[in-house]
């Protein structure tokens, strides 16, 4: 979970009162999050937040927010932010897009500031906001990076440009020698930490102002002059560049409101593509781009157990800062421009609760009690995993995620990969392409751990109960859970009629009477393949793995393998 250092009496001024310690606790519950530690000898305390869909909570400004307009119930107003048909002015402040980053780093949002000079506490907030947000909602500078520049030094129009890695120069944050987009990513170490993002681009993203001054080279370092922002500065100006408009949107409209909590007047920019984005192809930033999400008060009441009158809902909503409107018993509620968490009626459901406060609800003994027990699934399970052992197979335990290398392209021919591809679940934004896809086969985690055991004393037999994942249009979320049970034979001999009496074991004693039947798939040698059939449903398959297979996981002994879904049998 993210947790963030703050200045104690900075924090306090945003909230606009001092509290004490137990009184702030328990306000912490309103914003779900913790005093980690209080105030040490430099008045820096710690929090720590439980709730990583609210990126906005991630700073001094953020939290103490959410905590005063509970205690107040006064939502604030910020006039800077453009909505649809009504954008603000930006007063000449515009940045023009280059047509070849469309295919690279194609979006950008960026606003300016002004009004006072930044002190210690807010540089350090800011700087702690920009690395919060980068590192964690923007997955480490890929989908956002975040740049601070002092404004004053510039000339607009900015520019975002396409830029020749080999022969663009100038004097990064932190160095004090000229160098080109290649060396920095080769020689500075911000350079070397995030050059996979750009690296393979054949030309990079840089910002430079209307006199051709390089202002800094996005996701990976500020200049030295213009983006070294320093105590004291009080015309600031902020970018972010990335892969997801409205990620960019929210990272904006959270700094943005954080800077205008803190005393700064919030200048919007004028954005200007060359080419069509989900908002258009001039966009002037803050923008609001969330929609309302509408609940029934039935609803609300049958979730939390308690009666409520849609202005008791209003009311509720507003102390968390989302104005709201009621409709007979319908209520809709509007995101704050800083917030983009409602997926669901259940979310504002969540909120609901939260506004009422958790002390509302009187605690209740369940009237209905149920004896634990393991499930009629589990029980086979381990009736099966007791078969295997006694067949002398190792337990082993996966994780259920796994990449396009070791589920798809290690194991199937090249010409059947991408269909093979549409049959798996996919997640939608994974942490890393290590974790892209869940499995729909148990097989191809039994080779990994194979391959890195050769040093290992033959025969290898290890297998796994455990589920897999599979597309299915009937089920309400389009996949459905299969417990399955592979295992996996690894010796000079381990062909096709070790496996098939290994197979005839485990049906054996677990009271089934099975058939073969001829089966092609492509992971295992043709001919060598059989689907194993009950009652003239196939419930799994076996074979010996193709060489192509072995080869790609770097297995030098021949390997049987079977795989059998669980839940057909019981």
């Amino acid at each position: 979970m993210p947790k963030i250092d703050v200045y104690e009496q900075a924090f306090f001024d945003y909230l606009g009162t001092r509290l004490e310690t137990e009184t702030l606790e328990q306000l912490l519950t309103a914003a779900k999050a913790e005093l980690d530690a209080e105030a040490d000898e430099r008045g820096i305390a710690k929090f720590e937040l439980n709730d990583t869909n609210r990126p906005d909570l991630w700073s001094a400004a953020g939290l103490a927010r959410q905590l005063r307009i509970y205690r107040r119930g006064e939502m604030p107003t910020y006039d800077f932010v453009s909505r649809e048909g009504d954008m603000k002015d930006p007063q000449e402040r515009r940045f023009m897009v280059d047509p070849e980053l469309e295919h690279t780093r194609p979006y950008l949002v960026a606003f300016a500031v002004a009004g006072k000079h930044i002190d210690e506490p807010g540089l350090l907030d800011l700087i702690q906001t920009q690395e919060k947000l980068a590192w964690n909602y923007g997955r480490k500078r890929k989908s956002v990076a975040i740049g601070v520049y002092r404004s004053a030094l510039v000339k607009y129009p900015i520019h975002y440009v396409a830029a020749d890695p080999e022969t663009t120069q100038f004097q990064p944050l932190g160095t004090d020698r000229t160098m080109t987009l290649r060396q920095i990513l080769t020689e500075h170490p911000k350079g070397q930490e995030f050059a996979s993002l750009v690296e393979d681009f054949p030309k990079m993203p840089l910002l430079k102002d209307d006199r051709g001054e390089i202002v800094g080279f996005p996701p990976i370092i500020n200049s030295a002059y213009i983006g070294g922002v320093q105590q004291g500065d009080w015309q600031l100006f902020v970018e972010m560049t990335g892969l997801d408009m409205e990620q960019l949107l929210l990272t904006g409209n959270i700094i943005a409101c954080d800077l205008a909590d803190h005393g700064y007047r919030v200048l919007p920019i004028r954005v200007v593509y060359p080419y069509d984005t989900p908002y258009g192809r001039e966009i002037v930033t803050p923008y609001y781009f969330q929609k309302p999400h509408t609940v029934q008060v039935a609803d609300a009441e049958k979730m939390l157990g308690v009666s409520l009158t849609a202005d008791q809902v209003v009311e509720s909503l507003g102390r968390m800062g989302v104005e709201a409107d009621a409709d007979g018993d319908a209520v809709t509620a509007y995101p704050p421009v800083y917030r983009n968490d409602f997926l669901h009626p259940v979310d504002v459901i969540e909120d609901i609760m939260i506004g009422l406060g958790m002390d509302s609800f009187e605690p209740a003994m369940p009237s209905e009690y149920t004896v634990g027990r393991l499930s009629e699934a589990e029980i086979f399970s381990r009736r099966a995993k007791n078969i295997m052992v006694g067949l002398g197979y190792q337990e082993m335990i996966f994780n259920y995620l796994g990449s396009h290398r070791e589920f798809i392209e290690w194991m199937y021919p090249e010409e059947e990969r991408e269909a093979i591809a549409r049959e798996f679940v996919k997640v939608s934004n994974p942490l890393s392409e290590n974790y892209e896809y869940v499995r729909h086969s148990i097989i191809p985690h039994l080779l990994s751990a194979e391959s890195v055991s050769a040093n290992a004393s033959y025969p290898h037999l290890i297998f796994e109960a455990g589920k897999i994942v599979r597309q299915d249009a009937s089920d309400n979320y389009g996949s459905r859970s299969v417990n399955a049970l592979g295992f996996l034979a690894a010796e000079s001999d381990a062909d096709f009629n070790l496996m098939n009496s290994h197979v005839t074991s485990l049906f054996y004693y677990l009271g089934y009477e099975h058939g073969l039947e001829e089966l092609d798939d492509p992971r295992f040698i043709p001919g060598r393949t059989a689907a194993i059939v009950v009652d003239g449903v196939q419930v799994g398959i076996f074979g010996e793995i193709h060489p192509r297979v072995l080869e790609s996981w770097g297995i030098q002994v021949p390997c049987s393998a079977a795989e059998i879904d669980m839940d057909a049998l019981r």
